[in-house]
């Protein structure tokens, strides 16, 4: 009797523990999540297992030699299909101007965004927001920015005006039900870098993890956006301890992810190594915490090398549970850089090829294949 006593109620508590742990692997940290966007995250969580998403930011906007046809992409040109995931930034959203930082205008960011859903892809959302502290630009380093936006500081009215704005344009995110549209959102991206005003250089971790947790409250409760998967996102880091220094907390975390990209073709080896290294990090660190991981932004401009994808991307990432791969965006040529700048192949171009190569690797999702797993359901 004594024995059964002991061995009943152990039983029952390792049960409930497993319960717990199988929930809060699959739990978003916002509680009060639409029941689309937690159908997201617990799908997205399965399908990690598996397979990683195929993204491009600002695909269905423009891409080399043309703006804004409909139903066009320079991804769709080459294979016939369109990204899982888009991405889409709301620089300049907190100055109320009608088009972003890259000059897509946010009345059409709306419709590609809600095509995008309709069809069954991902979205998500980065913020290249201008200096509060200064009026620069986001690249506008002056020390103590992340301060002033804190409460109590001297541009916290200013910030807080701005993710008014920012939370207007994601409310207006509708499905055809008028249901909120599930976005990844990816606030202060690569934040252990030196180049953003909210940067390493610019503020300390306990400054910066203050002012997430500030924007991450406010857009829930003030704002009651309850449709946000949250996305912290580093720059490269060589050790664990490097990645986390800035993390605000699980409770204001739902995907760890960082962006790396290529800048010499002699590098080729060193940025594999340094994929693998980091996403093992990564990986390990979201499987501790039951969060998604995700490569939020690489690439290499102008993919000079014609077997990129599938002898530099595909065995840097292939091996690990990364629930999306973002490229960044095709500008074509950039007056103000006085170079080609895009990340994703176009009909006829060096890595075109390849490309379709990469596309047939059973672990790599687009967005038809995508369509199919019902992610918000």
């Amino acid at each position: 009797m004594k024995l059964k006593q002991i061995i009943l109620p152990s039983i029952l508590s390792s049960l409930l523990l497993l319960a717990s742990c199988t929930l809060n692997a699959q739990s978003l940290s916002d509680p009060l999540a639409t029941k689309e966007t937690v159908a997201l995250y617990k799908n997205l969580h399965k399908l990690s297992k598996q397979y990683t998403l195929f993204g491009h930011q600002d695909d269905l906007a423009y891409g080399v030699n043309w703006k804004y046809v409909a139903g066009k992409s320079d991804i769709k040109d080459v294979v016939n299909d369109y990204p899982a995931i888009y991405g889409w930034d709301m620089g300049r959203i907190e100055l109320g101007s009608a088009k972003n930082i890259d000059g897509v205008p946010f009345n059409q960011m709306r419709k590609y965004i809600q095509e995008a859903y309709k069809k069954g892809a991902a979205i998500t959302l980065s913020w290249h927001f201008d200096n509060p502290l200064t009026g620069g630009s986001s690249w506008d380093t002056t020390k103590n920015s992340v301060a002033a936006i804190l409460p109590g500081g001297a541009k916290h009215q200013l910030y807080s005006s701005w993710l008014d704005k920012a939370a207007q344009f994601m409310q207006s995110l509708k499905g055809s039900k008028n249901e909120a549209i599930p976005i990844l959102f990816r606030p202060f991206h690569e934040l252990t870098g030196n180049w953003f005003w909210w940067g390493k250089n610019t503020s300390t971790p306990a400054e910066l993890k203050q002012a997430w947790q500030f924007t991450i409250n406010y857009l829930r409760n003030k704002k009651q956006l309850h449709n946000l998967i949250i996305v912290y996102n580093t720059n490269d880091f060589n050790t664990e301890h490097e990645f986390l220094e800035r993390y605000p907390g699980d409770d204001l975390v739902d995907v760890v992810s960082f962006d790396l990209y290529q800048f010499e073709q002699k590098d080729k080896q060193k940025f594999i190594n340094a994929v693998r290294h980091q996403s093992t990090i990564l990986t390990k660190v979201a499987k501790e915490k039951n969060k998604l991981a995700a490569f939020a932004e690489t690439g290499f401009e102008a993919i000079p090398d014609a077997t990129w994808w599938t002898e530099t991307l595909l065995p840097a990432i292939k091996d690990y549970p990364l629930a999306y791969v973002l490229v960044w965006r095709n500008a074509g040529y950039s007056a103000s850089m006085k170079k080609m700048h895009y990340y994703a192949p176009y009909k006829g171009q060096v890595s075109e090829k390849d490309f379709k190569k990469f596309y047939q690797y059973n672990k790599i999702l687009f967005e038809k294949a995508l369509g199919t797993k019902k992610i918000y359901q």
